[in-house]
């Protein structure tokens, strides 16, 4: 179970500028792209919100690495899937169903483990794979030496670069930045301690850093951010009436296979943004059916640390919670 952390194609590309990397066109290596579409924009904000907490270009290879930097899942695939729709094709079939026998980073499998099985739109998944083919994506300073040594500059020809003009954040944009970086700080902190001193230690993290880490978060973003669910861990987490109708309105959605969207309510100049916490068969560590996902080591752990613990049995793809944040409206003036 410890091995299921990583190769997740899913979560992203916070930098906006980008190095030269891999090839990506033939056009003109010189050649600048505007993020103009619509589809481009989404790719590009589904990696953002679904691929970096894994494959991020910016964590240190010091054994806090959790996943290749997503580059490095580029670089693979373009060395098997020349053309775009192939390339494509192939980057959905392994999101869709990862497995030892359809991935093409066995290296990374090895030493990171298989990514978990995860519940994405096809859709989504595919402006994922078709924005990370058309345009170069940040890398680490290591990766172009590391790749040149063992492939050749091939990939380093020609590529097209991405420019983005800056705009002002929707309500729901900035709701899903503070969501989403929030679980992306919690998130690497937490799989790196899973990955590095295993279950048991993770809920010590959890239970001592998860919340100065988020209250640290709330502070950078002037909001108030809370996790709660209608089945906590821990009592401050207990989702009152409010977002206990959302709870039940995000589970009904997942279970249906739907797209989620987040839920926006402005009052007296603040904005209320919900956004479901959704389980993947690496939360079943702490979160899955006792003595069969959960160990009985763990779970001696967290009966000492949350005498009150309602936050088991979940199987994969359900909703155990929500994001609940409030923040200042933004000034339609400005």
């Amino acid at each position: 179970m410890m091995k299921n952390l990583s190769i997740s194609i899913l979560f992203v590309l916070l930098m906006l500028s980008c190095k030269q990397g891999p090839k990506t066109s033939d056009g003109d290596p010189d050649q600048t792209a505007q993020l103009s579409s619509t589809a481009t924009a989404e790719g590009k904000k589904l990696m953002e919100s679904k691929c970096y907490l894994c494959h991020n270009p910016s964590a240190p290879e010091n054994g806090q690495r959790i996943g290749p930097p997503m580059v490095a899942v580029k670089a693979h695939y373009l060395d098997v899937y020349k053309d775009r729709e192939s390339f494509v094709a192939g980057v959905m079939e392994f999101v869709k169903s990862p497995s030892e026998e359809n991935t093409m980073m066995r290296g990374a499998v090895r030493r990171f483990g298989l990514m978990p099985s995860q519940q994405f739109a096809e859709d989504e998944i595919r402006k994922i794979a078709e924005y990370i083919y058309d345009y170069q994506i940040e890398e680490p300073d290591w990766f172009k030496s590391h790749w040149m040594d063992r492939r050749g500059d091939s990939l380093y020809n020609k590529g097209k670069k991405l420019t983005v003009s800056p705009s002002k954040q929707s309500p729901k944009e900035l709701g899903m930045k503070y969501a989403l970086e929030t679980q992306k700080v919690l998130g690497k902190n937490l799989m790196g301690t899973l990955q590095n001193k295993g279950v048991e230690e993770a809920v010590v993290f959890c239970n001592e850093r998860a919340y100065p880490l988020t209250d640290s978060m709330a502070t950078n973003f002037n909001a108030r951010i809370k996790r709660v669910s209608d089945k906590p861990r821990n009592p401050d987490n207990k989702a009152n009436a409010t977002e206990l109708a959302h709870i039940e309105t995000f589970k009904d959605k997942v279970a249906a296979g739907e797209s989620v969207e987040p839920i926006l309510k402005e009052e007296n100049g603040e904005i209320y943004f919900y956004y479901p916490i959704v389980t993947n068969t690496m939360c079943l560590n702490c979160h899955g059916t006792p003595e069969k996902d959960v160990a009985p080591e763990v779970l001696t752990h967290l009966s000492r640390l949350y005498p009150d613990d309602k936050a088991t049995g979940y199987g994969p793809d359900e909703v155990r919670g929500i994001w609940s944040i409030v923040f200042d409206a933004p000034n339609s003036g400005n």
